[in-house]
């Protein structure tokens, strides 16, 4: 681990003690030493450039759930300290509505959900990010539809043209991070198979996923085998029919004690021109930033965590259509 912190073992040591450290340590200030001054970080919901809105907004998230947890449950990761590190790091977090905040009045409910953030590193810093939080999920637990979430957020931001903004492939921001991960057997299986689910030859699932596969997907949804792979993928594309799929970034990872992974990120860009799990098309551009994780076994792809925000997916549609009031 050249150039990074002797207490670190290793990538994924650094990756999940750093955000332990954080978050449940409660060393906030540690994000001066661990994240670029001028890091760049994407989500669905915006673009965040610099460490102090970072730390901001990290204080603005644990004033609402003091009591938050991050539980790393996977590092899937590729480069080398000489060249910088890019993780994939799976989070499942608990936390407690116990302040106000963005979710609004304290309602005292525990909430569980799933993140995956892309980090690149390098010299014991990040300076690049993308972090797709389970919104969805989040706001489900709250007992809100997540379009009347999304509704309700742009009216608190001042309507339509006041609002924050969400992430586009055309208001993106060109970071340090140039790389597109490594040329794995696995992660380019895995990016053949969503490559032909994306194509409409749907035969793909039945061929390459265990019939037992386990299936975590956005919006707090857990499935199961062919028929769950079938019902998200085929809810997605077929609401975006017209999209363009785009693969940003690939791994796949053989370790020691581990299956075989892959870590995907994506963009499906286009327009809502389709009917699907966002209702009747709307022809408003939307702009998805998806993360998928998989591991495999004999039968193959045995677990899939797939996320991306459904509430910055209605909040382009509803700035699209008006429909806010």
């Amino acid at each position: 681990m050249k150039g990074f912190d002797s207490k670190f073992k290793n990538f994924p040591d650094y990756i999940i003690g750093i955000t332990k450290e954080i978050w449940e340590g409660r060393n906030i200030a540690s994000l001066h030493n661990y994240y670029d001054k001028n890091i760049i970080v994407r989500s669905p919901s915006s673009i965040v450039i610099g460490n102090k809105r970072v730390i901001d907004a990290t204080m603005a998230t644990l004033a609402e759930f003091p009591d938050r947890t991050l539980y790393g449950e996977d590092v899937i990761w590729s480069g080398s300290p000489n060249s910088g590190m890019l993780s994939s790091h799976r989070i499942q977090s608990t936390a407690t509505h116990n302040n106000p905040g963005i979710y609004g009045s304290p309602s005292g409910r525990k909430l569980k959900y799933r993140i995956i953030a892309d980090c690149h590193a390098k010299n014991n810093k990040i300076d690049d990010e993308w972090l797709i939080r389970d919104q969805g999920a989040i706001v489900k637990q709250l007992d809100w539809d997540p379009k009347d979430f999304a509704r309700d957020l742009i009216s608190r931001e001042g309507g339509p043209e006041k609002c924050v903004k969400p992430y586009t492939y055309d208001n993106d921001v060109k970071g340090p991070y140039e790389g597109k991960g490594n040329d794995n057997e696995w992660g380019e299986l895995f990016s053949n198979t969503l490559n032909c689910i994306m194509s409409a030859d749907f035969s793909v699932i039945s061929k390459e996923y265990d019939r037992a596969v386990n299936l975590e997907y956005a919006g707090g949804v857990s499935d199961i085998s062919h028929g769950g792979v079938d019902n998200f993928w085929m809810g997605l594309r077929s609401s975006f029919p017209s999209s363009e799929f785009i693969i940003c970034h690939q791994i796949g990872l053989n370790e020691n004690k581990m299956p075989p992974r892959a870590a995907i990120r994506w963009i499906l860009n286009g327009k809502h021109d389709g009917w699907g799990v966002f209702g009747p098309p709307t022809g408003a551009n939307v702009c998805i930033l998806g993360a998928s994780h998989v591991e495999f076994g004999h039968y193959g792809i045995r677990r899939e965590f797939t996320l991306f925000d459904y509430i910055s997916v209605w909040k382009q549609i509803l700035i699209h259509t008006g429909e806010i009031y």
